[in-house]
């Protein structure tokens, strides 16, 4: 019988449903401090006040969502004051906003008419897209859609790519790391994960029958291995482009538990929901290559251009790094599942950015259940 608990399954935990629950639960704050103290610069109590901070900021998002109605101009979390700050259209919906325990901030659009220019602008963009362009997503602060152009390589095409999707609305361009985005799965080495064909990639979130995990790492049909070389299971549903989602119905002698490996940097992380953390909250994120590193959340709903026709809908952009074989791996923050790693650019020893697949969008494609502590 394969043991899966602390080894293989539970490698790379990613996303969860949203658990009413969740909210009852101690936050399980000490078990990431040392990663966060280390890759965000923090002291170990600074790392347990910023925890708590948000937890308590992400579940005001939805009452104070609800306050604002129609003058809903997105959310995002300002640590340095360390509350949710909401984005207005108009003054009136403050006070109600503020009563929630949120601030607030006077945008120029709302969410909802921000969202369909990003919607107009993936269907302009195609699927020739300028390698030079990084992605794009939407700001809520200056009220465009922001396109990402690689320092150093602004160009004729990039030029007349902006312009072909300025006809969405308001449109801006912003510089970013010189590195094209990629997606990080690896070829066959010897590791802790899964593996199909000659490809490893990390375990997502564990599900009741399977786990989840991201769509570039194989097909549905596919077999994987664990950790040990020995059958695991199939990949019963998978897409990429697009989306990069997957999820993998396990064998026999397999089974899921709600935990992410900590990989001896911190202690196992239990999953015990998947409220989704807004812009600005800290995350952590653990794989198969690279183990466990923290960062922030930088965008949501970004498009990003893989190459070669690869356009990923509905990223979320951290300052997490990542390498090869950490596709599908956790993303998670505090006890609660974010999403699956799809790809970026950099490494770990330098820096980098990544980006994940949202983990509660994979639940609702295939109807399945987070498995929750």
């Amino acid at each position: 019988m394969k043991i899966f608990v602390t080894t293989a399954l539970v490698a790379t935990v990613l996303a969860v449903p949203v658990q009413a629950a969740a909210a009852e639960q101690p936050l399980a704050v000490p078990r990431q401090a040392v990663a966060m103290q280390k890759d965000l610069g923090l002291t170990e109590q600074q790392v347990r006040e910023r925890l708590q901070a948000e937890s308590v900021a992400t579940k005001l998002v939805p009452a104070a969502q609800r306050a604002a109605g129609s003058a809903f101009g997105g959310v995002w979390y300002d640590a340095a004051r360390e509350k949710l700050v909401v984005g207005v259209t108009s003054p009136a919906a403050a006070d109600a906003i503020r009563r929630t325990g949120a601030e607030t901030a006077l945008v120029k659009v709302p969410a909802a008419v921000l969202d369909q220019r990003k919607a107009a602008v993936d269907k302009l963009a195609g699927k020739n897209v300028p390698a030079a362009v990084s992605g794009w997503s939407t700001d809520a602060k200056s009220g465009t859609v922001v396109v990402n152009v690689q320092a150093g390589k602004r160009s004729a095409a990039v030029d007349a790519f902006v312009n072909k999707v300025a006809k969405a609305g308001a449109v801006s361009v912003r510089e970013v790391a010189a590195q094209a985005p990629r997606t990080f799965a690896a070829g066959t080495v010897g590791g802790d994960p899964y593996y199909t064909g000659n490809v490893r990639c990390s375990i997502g979130f564990s599900v009741h029958g399977g786990f989840v995990t991201a769509g570039h790492c194989s097909g549905a049909g596919a077999r994987t291995r664990g950790w040990d070389g020995s059958a695991q299971g199939v990949f019963r549903g998978s897409s990429f482009p697009g989306n990069d989602y997957a999820w993998v119905q396990i064998d026999s002698g397999w089974w899921t538990v709600p935990v992410v490996l900590g990989w001896g940097q911190v202690s196992d992380h239990l999953v015990r929901g998947s409220w989704e953390a807004p812009v600005g909250t800290s995350v952590c994120r653990s794989g198969s290559t690279t183990h466990w590193h923290c960062g922030t959340i930088l965008a949501k709903n970004e498009t990003v251009n893989y190459g070669n026709g690869q356009l990923f809908y509905g990223a979320t952009k951290t300052s997490v790094c990542a390498e090869g074989g950490d596709s599908g791996g956790s993303f998670i923050t505090g006890d609660q599942a974010q999403g699956v790693t799809s790809g970026g650019w950099g490494n770990c020893s330098s820096g980098g950015e990544t980006w994940f697949q949202p983990v509660n969008e994979i639940l609702g494609a295939y109807g399945l259940t987070l498995h929750t502590a």
